[in-house]
């Protein structure tokens, strides 16, 4: 891509609603009172024009399990552990592999069985622990990759590494990588929006995981909050007309516009289209936020929290109805899974919070003819141990962080419905089959989504960077 024309382009552009004696701010007011008039937004084009190839999935429902879910206590059912436990791990099985500072230190790895109790479910005849009893109704939408592994065995290099593609921050997200490259199909909400759950506690998030690095700031994700005011000093101040406003804007796009011929900086650019996106924003945010106008049939189906802004399960209700307006990439936070100590007590609430939501997320796109171009992920970003971090007990065991081989599913957006990949060892400890690395997952993600991991590319201080760097091979066997 030639960069110069771009900003030759975005200058022509600027030059002639400036010239035109049509304010940008009027335009954009203009947009609001009737979106079908006006000039298109500068998010509503990516970089590529267009996919490189048909895509299967238009948008991304992102469900981040952050913590890393025991996958042994929830899809990867092994009966060996059960027999085993107590007995210790054999050397074999372990092979030298590296342990965390937090149970590096230990003389005994006992195999812990898990306490709960594993049926078959579907036509697909899928293992789903009974602490997961609406997602096991919905196995046969469903497409589990069992043989996830990831390079990285902190929380935090380990959750970058998945949204970022790099276990060092200063790399672009995801989303935001889906938003330079295919940019909006809705000019009056971001393309790249985040819901993280209140009150889950657990290890911290940073904004930089749905961040623009070197990108051009426009595609950086806009953070949703529960409460009246979703997105931070959006509203205008008591007694500020919109009419108001929107000559501000003309008058703020007129002194960057002298800015950006003085310095040619694209960044000016940038910047003028989200004061453009944030002024729009003004009257569509609250009505995209607004549960109220859901019938109680909804609120049941997705569970009593979803009446309950900023729970999961009001977010993923909040998640349906931004993809519903065109928004391409929703990222959901949500934190607690983290048990080295007390898991089956802490993974019972965690399950419990997120189980029934979920599965209704899911259902609820089927029913509205979304879930076919919807791709929807769950997931987190390591599994956890085999043997019990600290001591072993008939009631209680912890799991260290694990990221030789985990779990995740995928639905709807072009994935196999009813399918699973890959098979771990009877210890659930290595992979014996098919096994999936993080930059695999990363480029089978923009697969779906018409995007040529290896051709979406910026040029960065010297050399040209990926989401998926220098790895990743499409993961075909899962494509539907």
């Amino acid at each position: 891509m030639n960069h110069l024309d771009t900003l030759s382009d975005h200058l022509n552009r600027r030059e002639f609603l400036r010239k035109s004696g049509m304010g940008l701010g009027a335009i954009a007011l203009s947009a609001m009172m009737n979106p079908m008039k006006g000039v298109a937004a500068p998010f509503s084009g990516g970089t590529l024009g267009a996919p490189h190839f048909a895509p299967r999935a238009k948008r991304v429902i992102y469900l981040f399990q952050s913590g890393g879910p025991s996958q042994l206590e929830t899809f990867d059912y092994k009966p060996r552990l059960e027999q085993m436990n107590g007995e210790e791990l054999p050397d074999s099985v372990r092979g030298g592999q590296r342990l965390t500072g937090m149970s590096a230190g230990q003389s005994s790895f006992p195999l812990a069985g898990s306490q709960f109790s594993f049926a078959r479910y579907g036509q697909s005849q899928t293992w789903v622990s009974e602490l997961l009893p609406h997602t096991a109704k919905m196995v046969d939408e469903l497409c589990f990759i069992k043989s996830l592994h990831t390079d990285a065995i902190n929380h935090d290099p380990a959750i970058t590494f998945f949204q970022t593609g790099s276990q060092q921050a200063g790399r672009p997200s995801i989303g935001a990588w889906l938003s330079y490259g295919l940019g909006s199909d809705n000019e009056n909400l971001p393309s790249f929006i985040v819901l993280v759950s209140k009150n889950a506690g657990g290890q911290p998030l940073y904004a930089r995981l749905w961040g623009n690095a070197f990108l051009p700031s426009k595609h950086q994700g806009v953070q949703f909050r529960s409460g009246k005011d979703p997105v931070l000093f959006l509203n205008d101040p008591n007694g500020y007309h919109r009419q108001d406003r929107a000559q501000m804007l003309d008058y703020l796009q007129q002194l960057n516009q002298l800015q950006y011929e003085a310095h040619g900086d694209s960044e000016v650019l940038n910047r003028i289209a989200q004061y453009e996106m944030a002024f729009r924003m003004q009257t569509s945010v609250p009505e995209v936020t607004d549960l109220g106008n859901e019938p109680d049939w909804v609120f049941d189906m997705y569970g009593p929290d979803s009446r309950n802004p900023g729970t999961f399960a009001a977010n993923c209700l909040l998640a349906r109805r931004l993809i519903e307006n065109d928004v391409k990439f929703v990222q959901l936070y949500h934190q607690g899974w983290d048990q080295h100590g007390n898991l089956p007590g802490g993974i019972k609430n965690q399950c419990r919070a997120t189980d029934q939501a979920s599965a209704a997320l899911v259902k609820d796109l089927k029913q509205r003819g979304l879930l076919e171009d919807t791709l929807v992920i769950w997931g987190g970003e390591f599994g956890r141990t085999n043997y019990s971090q600290g001591k072993l007990t008939k009631t209680n065991y912890g799991r260290d962080h694990h990221p030789r081989c985990f779990t995740i599913w995928m639905a709807g957006g072009g994935v196999k419905p009813g399918f699973s990949l890959g098979e771990t060892d009877e210890f659930g400890y290595n992979i014996t089959k098919d096994p999936v690395h993080v930059h695999d997952f990363q480029a089978t993600l923009l697969h779906l989504l018409g995007i040529d991991h290896e051709r979406l590319t910026f040029k960065h201080q010297g050399r040209r960077y990926r989401l998926t760097d220098v790895h990743g091979h499409v993961v075909k066997s899962i494509l539907a």
